[in-house]
């Protein structure tokens, strides 16, 4: 089957809270904008039955009804919303590829928010509870309607012992399975030292998870001890699972950078280390997964993705045109060098103007625009024929600037 080809300004893989914030500041940007999401709109924030923290909400909401909102916002900006998996990328270039099953999307700029999952146990019946039937993943989403309620900690990592602590201040028990001898634990010693002296967490060592259990709801986790093969039945409310976490990134190896875990690396405006493309939310490298957060990394990534295509067009249009010949002087105002040199240019500029072009670009103010001629050295200066660059030269003077011109 020959697959259709679309065009689009922006690509978004990933509809929750950080693909949607970046799909709002785009289509408000009037860039023609898509965006991909291969299950439901709002990613995993929609399973939240709570969110107290999010600014704006003094008396909460639930993550569908707050991410319905996002995705309303980001239609109501013109956004186009697609319902399909992304099968492969191809990133690099100017014309970025993303392939679906039937439709291959052309993009000038990507933005990936493929999120991630959580690490399941693949006990039995834990398909069944998950997210809203009492397995969850966010102690801070969910602390508050564990309220004076029992409920269980599978894992004894950083993760699992800090988030348990925190839901101490809503449950009335905390009840911690650890798969190693007692007192050993995977968490930091501050924080273990801290849990055993809580006096509503308890501790279940040698155990993993063999079941969940329950009818509606989850109301009993069944626990192995992994030395004596005994089972150990025991009453909750609800289970929290601590054990890792699976960015969605399978389909970028060999293409992005990524952590030994996974994860894609970028820098505080989002950017990956391929040019126009972008990750934001879960799916990045970062301190603090929240949709606070995502909606942050969504935003810088919106305003990204339009300063990228901005700057795509005056550095092709302007700073490499071809009518002719280039000279592109990179200087700084503050540097007193640079201030020097630019009388050089203007000079030269002046007497040449019916053959060169001069583009001046201050490498302080525009240095993603500096970066693509692979230098940001100022003073310094590049040269361009027929919209290729011929050479770069810091040792300036007017002789060798119009010998080489000459040359050209």
């Amino acid at each position: 089957m020959e697959k259709k080809h679309e065009y689009y300004d922006v690509v978004i893989i990933g509809g929750g809270a950080s693909g949607l914030t970046s799909a709002i500041y785009c289509g408000r940007a009037k860039l023609k904008t898509l965006l991909i999401e291969k299950s439901l709109v709002g990613g995993l924030a929609t399973y939240t039955n709570e969110i107290a923290n999010y600014p704006g909400f003094p008396e909460g909401t639930t993550g569908t009804e707050l991410m319905n909102l996002f995705h309303k916002q980001a239609k109501n900006f013109g956004v186009d919303f697609k319902l399909t998996d992304v099968k492969a990328t191809n990133l690099e270039g100017k014309d970025k590829l993303v392939e679906t099953f039937r439709v291959i999307y052309h993009a000038k700029t990507v933005v990936i928010s493929t999120g991630g999952k959580p690490r399941l146990t693949k006990a039995l019946n834990e398909e069944k509870f998950l997210y809203d039937k009492g397995i969850s993943f966010c102690a801070t989403c969910d602390a508050a309607y564990y309220t004076d309620k029992t409920v269980m900690i599978i894992g004894s990592g950083d993760a699992a012992i800090e988030e348990g602590m925190f839901l101490t201040k809503f449950a009335k028990k905390v009840i911690v399975s650890v798969i190693h001898d007692e007192g050993i634990m995977d968490a930091n010693k501050i924080a273990q030292d801290q849990a055993l002296k809580n006096p509503k967490m308890e501790f279940v060592w040698n155990s993993m998870v063999n079941s969940f259990e329950g009818e509606e709801r989850l109301n009993k986790v069944v626990l192995k001890n992994v030395k004596t093969g005994d089972m150990i039945p025991v009453d909750v409310d609800g289970c929290f699972l601590f054990i890792g976490y699976v960015p969605n990134t399978e389909i970028f190896k060999n293409q992005l950078d990524l952590t030994p875990q996974g994860y894609i690396k970028t820098n505080e405006k989002m950017e990956t280390n391929i040019e126009g493309v972008f990750a934001v939310g879960d799916v990045r490298d970062k301190f603090l997964k929240q949709v606070a957060t995502a909606v942050g990394d969504g935003a810088i990534a919106g305003v990204g993705a339009e300063k990228y295509m901005a700057e795509s067009e005056i550095f092709e249009e302007e700073i490499m045109q071809k009518e002719k010949l280039g000279l592109i002087y990179l200087w700084s105002p503050i540097d007193e060098k640079s201030r020097e040199m630019l009388k050089i240019i203007e000079e030269v500029e002046a007497e040449m103007a019916a053959t060169l072009k001069v583009n001046k670009i201050d490498v302080y103010k525009n240095a993603s625009l500096a970066q693509r001629l692979g230098t940001v050295e100022a003073p310094s200066v590049v040269y361009t024929r027929n919209g290729e660059i011929v050479s770069k030269d810091n040792n300036i003077s007017k002789d060798e600037i119009l010998e080489m011109l000459n040359k050209m």
